[in-house]
């Protein structure tokens, strides 16, 4: 009966959003806000046509969706520009992996500790699972016809690159915090991380390769069709993330390495159009996550958090990432507008869900982990929601103002 009416609501909010979907990018809504909203009115809280555990009592399930959501996610992500430009971009996103995600662990903590009172150990686990950038939400402002007029292609792939890339790098911030909030030495935290980051990176680069040139060969030679490459690289995302699940490596990471290699030496960069296809299926697949996520959403400890819980989320929002980003304006080379916008659009997402529940699966989690996480993420997929087409408008403006200062036409 909870599967029926999950695939009744996914397919008719699939439906309309494919049928409104020339619209939907100019509206203050998100696909992924729709269907969260969606989620709760048929949850427990409202209608209670769809009756599921909350967040904190079924962490494995939420889990594994969430696993294999982002997988395809960053797949979409490593494939949405040609090589070349992606690798344009390796110093810009290798900052932003390097020096400002550990610092956006570290004030997203602090947030956690000063608004909620967490302990060193919940406060670690909370700001290394909220600091990665959401490929998810992120798409809503960096793909599509308006973002492409909005914003320049620079601060686009930027943007889309690091939220691809730093879903896998930040599991070596959440291993750290489990270890920690007690579960893990410091020697075993360091050798897992190592572990996992550098067979993800071996995985990913392998497998990719081979797939691309296979198809290349094969496309070449005759053997094989020339068809759509979405179904091929779905299934390539599932390939890796089960090799690198099997090798206990970082599934998330190998699958976007994969996708990189994959569009270095497949066919795949030639096919501009091909990819706004695979883009727009990437959006309708992560429909059925949001939908669960607010039916689960925990509303109970939510008000056991008091006034706590919004001076937290108003925390995350506003000091998470952008004070960061301002910081790195200049090493970064970007003109204050970009900062504004790269800082205030690094949602928090289902990479968020991932870890959160990871964490939730490994260790006897205080509650106030998953209860004041999962509160980050509704927060972020509202505010980024409801914002992503007025902050592109903003955006344009203001470099059609900076280029009118100076006499010139903007760029971008």
């Amino acid at each position: 009966m909870r599967l029926d009416v999950l695939l009744a609501a996914v397919g008719a909010l699939a439906l309309v959003n494919a049928a409104f979907s020339a619209y939907e990018r100019r509206w203050p809504l998100s696909g992924p806000l729709v269907a969260m909203l969606m989620g709760v009115l048929l949850g427990p809280a409202a209608l209670d046509a769809l009756s599921v555990p909350t967040v904190l009592e079924a962490p494995r399930e939420l889990h594994e969706l969430s696993r294999l959501l982002l997988a395809v996610s960053v797949m979409a992500v490593a494939l949405r520009y040609p090589f070349r430009e992606a690798r344009s971009r390796a110093a810009p996103v290798v900052l932003l992996l390097v020096v400002a995600l550990p610092l956006m662990a570290l004030s997203t903590a602090g947030v956690a500790a000063a608004a909620l009172g967490a302990g060193l150990g919940a406060a670690a686990l909370l700001g290394a699972a909220l600091c990665p950038t959401d490929p998810v939400l992120a798409s809503s402002v960096v793909t599509g016809e308006p973002a492409e007029r909005s914003v320049p292609a620079r601060t686009r792939q930027i943007l889309s690159l690091e939220s691809g890339s730093n879903d896998g790098l930040a599991l070596p911030l959440v291993v750290t915090a489990v270890a920690v909030a007690g579960p893990l030495s410091g020697g075993r935290a360091l050798a897992e991380s190592v572990w996992q980051v550098g067979a993800a990176l071996v995985v990913g680069a392998v497998l990719g390769g081979v797939a691309g040139r296979a198809v290349r060969r094969g496309e070449s030679s005759g053997s094989m069709e020339s068809g759509p490459l979405l179904v091929f690289t779905l299934l390539l995302a599932l390939l890796v993330l089960g090799t690198a699940g099997l090798l206990r490596a970082d599934g998330v990471l190998a699958v976007f390495v994969s996708g990189l290699a994959f569009n270095a030496t497949s066919p795949v960069g030639e096919r501009a159009e091909e990819n706004k296809v695979d883009e727009a299926v990437n959006r309708f697949v992560v429909l059925p996550l949001f939908v669960l996520f607010g039916a689960m959403l925990p509303w109970e400890e939510w008000l056991r958090l008091g006034w706590r819980g919004p001076l937290f989320l108003l925390g995350v929002l506003l000091l998470r990432r952008l004070p960061v980003l301002l910081a790195l304006r200049r090493p970064l080379a970007l003109r204050r507008r970009d900062a504004v916008f790269l800082g205030w659009f690094g949602p928090v997402g289902v990479s968020a869900l991932l870890y959160l529940t990871m964490e939730a699966d490994r260790l006897a989690l205080d509650p106030l982990v998953p209860a004041a996480g999962s509160l980050a993420v509704a927060g972020s997929t509202l505010a980024h929601g409801v914002t992503a087409s007025f902050g592109r408008d903003r955006y344009r403006k203001a470099a059609e103002a900076a280029g009118a200062g100076r006499g010139a036409r903007p760029a971008g």
